[in-house]
């Protein structure tokens, strides 16, 4: 699910979105062909939560903590437009392994 703001239309208009991913702690992400600049930057989300990092132009999905979670929080690595949440349960991500393809796409 979707946000209503401008970066999520804009990656909107960008997919389908196919790459490997890359992980960092409990969270994937993939370079993509969007650029937006900071749009309400979260310093820290929720499991579920997609993003947006916009210093390294990639698409994120936060299914647990990273690295640089302090306690209890999700902190990504620098703030991050929030775009919209998955509408199921994210943590099973987990058991995906790290060489297979990822697919977003409405």
């Amino acid at each position: 699910e979707l946000n209503n703001t401008r970066t999520a239309e804009k990656i909107l208009g960008a997919l389908p979105l196919k790459s490997r991913f890359n992980s960092w702690g409990d969270e994937i992400y993939f370079q993509i062909g969007v650029d937006s600049g900071p749009e309400d930057p979260q310093e820290t989300v929720s499991v579920g939560d997609l993003a947006f990092w916009p210093p390294g132009k990639a698409f994120c999905i936060f299914y647990g903590q990273t690295p640089a979670s302090e306690g209890d929080e999700i902190r990504p690595a620098s703030p991050v437009n929030t775009i919209g949440r998955v509408l199921d349960d994210a943590t099973v991500i987990k058991e995906v392994p790290r060489d297979t393809e990822i697919v977003v796409e409405s």
